[in-house]
């Protein structure tokens, strides 16, 4: 079973409190970038796999989505989205990513907004997604980026000129990483860019679009502070399509 972090009290409160939490999708930096890649959601059937407080279940509903069924591991997150929801085409369920077996064929897209990461058997989930899509479906999924990730240690440095500097060491060693965030422990799982993408590619996904965010400069000029994601990717963005019969 994954780790449930989300409902450690310190580590909820104080992922409560961040922007994206607080401001909903128009909190999320990389937002626009997900909108540009998803397909037309009029009539679809969705999944939304880490659902979270279900910002992206109700905004898939108002682009005109038929049904949206949002999986979460996370009791908080699950009570949350509930109460913030009003509409009986979004269905709210308990599920671990690490076991979690959906239906054959059921859905037109399989969304999932950083949590694919905190997945162990990459591969299995892969397959899993594969087969619950309709032919021609889609996969579209944000993760942290493997660069952003890799190291044991992941903080910023001071390089010899005194520049913003991310460190990256481990990258080719896949596999378990803890970091203290907003709680000691936080577990997740590297895997490199390859490894992410071979293994969709192996499954039978057809690749559409890759993009490492960063932000734009009028989003900069807005929030200043967003300048240092222009030293590393933080988030990386995929997707993939399921053949046509």
């Amino acid at each position: 079973m994954a780790q449930n972090i989300y409902d450690n009290p310190d580590f909820f409160s104080g992922y409560s409190r961040l922007p994206r939490q607080v401001h909903g999708l128009d909190g999320a930096p990389e937002w626009p970038a997900i909108k540009a890649m998803l397909p037309s959601l009029e009539g679809k059937h969705i999944a939304d796999l880490g659902c979270g407080f279900g910002w992206a279940s109700r905004w898939m509903r108002d682009q005109g989505a038929a049904s949206v069924i949002g999986y979460d591991l996370s009791q908080n997150m699950i009570t949350r989205a509930k109460a913030d929801t009003s509409d009986a085409a979004i269905d709210y369920r308990f599920a671990d990513l690490d076991i979690l077996e959906l239906p054959h064929a059921s859905f037109d897209l399989i969304y999932s907004a950083l949590a694919f990461h905190y997945v162990e058997n990459f591969d299995r989930l892969a397959r899993m997604i594969y087969d619950a899509l309709i032919a021609g479906g889609d996969l579209v999924f944000t993760i942290e980026h493997p660069i952003f990730m890799a190291a044991r240690h992941p903080h910023w440095i001071l390089d010899e000129d005194g520049r913003k500097t991310w460190p990256v060491n481990g990258y080719s060693i896949e596999g378990e990483r803890r970091t203290d965030w907003f709680t000691k422990g936080v577990v997740k799982h590297h895997r490199t860019l390859a490894t992410t993408l071979n293994t969709l590619i192996n499954v039978g996904f057809k690749l559409i679009q890759i993009n490492e965010f960063a932000p734009t400069y009028h989003q900069i000029a807005a929030i200043p502070e967003l300048v240092e994601e222009l030293e590393r990717p933080m988030i990386l963005l995929l997707s993939f399509r399921k053949p046509e019969a």
